[in-house]
């Protein structure tokens, strides 16, 4: 007497285990590319050859409006933009607490140098560091 089984392999895949490594590699990729671009406004940088690696802690963006022939200030690439008298306190704040307190400049093309020398000022006056950002050529 032949005894039957009553077994019958499933032919299916499960997809779950993938759907879980596609939706984890997805967070990575957000997450790192957020950490790429720290500078959310969209500046046109003079190009230079010469590129620094060091990191500033603190990010002050000038912008320029031609047509109006006024500036904004942002400090860490914040959409919001803070009055010119309150740029320095806004940094001394943020610089307050660090061993080697550094700023970098991100201006526009067409921002006068006599903006760029101001912030430069700030640097001097309360002895930080200062890096000019520019794009590579």
């Amino acid at each position: 007497m032949a005894i039957k089984r009553q077994t019958k392999s499933d032919a299916g895949f499960s997809m779950s285990s993938m759907t879980d490594i596609v939706f984890l590699l997805l967070i990575f990729f957000l997450v790192t590319s957020t950490l790429i671009n720290p500078n959310a406004l969209k500046l046109l940088l003079p190009k230079s050859t010469n590129q620094i690696s060091d990191k500033a802690t603190v990010s002050v963006s000038i912008r320029h409006y031609p047509e109006k022939n006024s500036f904004t200030f942002h400090i860490n690439g914040s959409v919001k933009p803070i009055p010119s008298d309150r740029v320095e306190p806004a940094i001394q704040d943020l610089l307050k607490d660090s061993d080697d307190p550094t700023f970098s400049i991100y201006a526009d093309k067409t921002v006068p140098i006599e903006q760029v020398v101001n912030l430069m000022n700030i640097a001097k006056r309360n002895k930080y560091k200062v890096i000019l950002a520019t794009s590579p050529e």
